[in-house]
């Protein structure tokens, strides 16, 4: 099984966490885990987090009972609003407002403008007579991941190339210009920048590069077979944790270093259209909150122990044994729930 669907934290988060190595059926157990992870999270909290570019439509809003020029969204929070249109006529961006504007995004409700003439209307049935087209979800926050080492040249291909692997792993959301992408899998690929020669050593943890700006800190590095974590970049010199990812100290002579920034991805996605890119176009990393990154964590590790341990886990001992039942993220779900939770709001018939 790989990696479907956003995710709001990654296959290498998890695996970090566990100091756990990489193999392809761990990989596969990490995936159910980060799924089971998103599932819990969005029906916790009862939102997603992701965006998704679409076109919602909604009946005339006098059926919500609300104020006549207000429409509420209801579960369809928006980010952005590209479009808009009522019975047929356009309602122009000047027409209307977001709300709440001191708050959002996320977006709850439509008001028009009560100053213009624009009006909810509905043509020959109020039955979805109001279409409104934009990003649809909690927010659209990105971080900068570098950009494509090479163009992208077609709206098929699933292998790119990107500048820096610091925070981009199976289960992220990039963008690039205005195409989104769901990274599936993480690979190797050759930096060609040479490195100094290093001993069978733990404490030999530092590297010496002709450029260190090409490097960045939380990227995963190998040298021949052995693995490193770059912790720290100063100046030309990387600081890295050897033996990383269950790989063995090894002696190296010569050669070049080779990063995880080999990504295959799912084009076009979250509702955006795959198009060609340029080489150096900024990869931008789509950022869920950070109680949301850590309950994303902390239950897809609580899926993945429960699964190794065929849901038999156990803590204590004699009269006060117990089966582990996850009461440790007790804390962290209500904070999260707290933070960002709705209500799960149904409407009387």
């Amino acid at each position: 099984m790989a990696v479907t669907g956003p995710c709001y934290c990654t296959r290498e988060d998890v695996k970090t966490a566990l100091d756990i190595k990489e193999s392809a059926r761990v990989n596969a157990q990490v995936d159910r885990a980060l799924a089971g992870a998103r599932d819990s999270v969005e029906t916790f909290t009862h939102r997603s987090f992701y965006p998704l570019t679409a076109t919602r439509v909604f009946d005339w809003p006098n059926y919500q009972r609300a104020v006549p020029w207000r429409l509420w969204l209801n579960q369809y929070e928006a980010i952005s609003v590209s479009a808009l249109s009522s019975g047929g006529k356009v309602i122009t961006a000047g027409q209307f407002f977001l709300e709440p504007a001191n708050e959002g995004p996320p977006f709850t409700r439509i008001d028009l403008d009560r100053s213009t003439s624009a009006a909810w209307t509905s043509g020959a049935t109020p039955q979805h007579s109001i279409s409104v087209t934009g990003v649809f979800g909690y927010r659209a926050d990105t971080a900068p991941a570098g950009a494509l080492a090479a163009a992208m040249t077609d709206t098929t291909g699933t292998a790119v190339t990107v500048t820096s692997g610091a925070g981009t792993g199976a289960g992220s959301s990039v963008l690039v210009d205005s195409e989104r992408m769901l990274v599936t899998e993480r690979a190797m690929t050759d930096t060609t920048v040479a490195f100094t020669a290093l001993s069978a050593s733990a404490a030999d943890n530092v590297i010496t590069v002709p450029d260190g700006t090409k490097f960045a800190a939380g990227e995963l590095l190998a040298a021949d077979s052995e693995r490193m974590l770059l912790t720290d970049v100063t100046g030309n010199q990387l600081t890295v944790k050897r033996a990383w990812d269950g790989t063995v100290l090894t002696v190296h002579t010569s050669g070049t270093l080779f990063a995880a920034r080999a990504l295959t991805v799912v084009r076009g996605a979250l509702g955006t259209t795959a198009a060609t890119h340029a080489t150096a176009a900024p990869v931008a990393l789509h950022v869920n909150p950070g109680l949301v990154w850590e309950l994303s964590v902390a239950e897809a590790i609580n899926f993945f122990l429960q699964e190794t341990s065929g849901y038999a886990r156990t803590v204590g001992s004699g009269d006060n044994i117990r089966q582990v039942s996850g009461a440790g993220l007790a804390d962290l779900r209500a904070r999260c729930l707290s933070a960002f939770g709705r209500k799960n709001r149904q409407r009387t018939i």
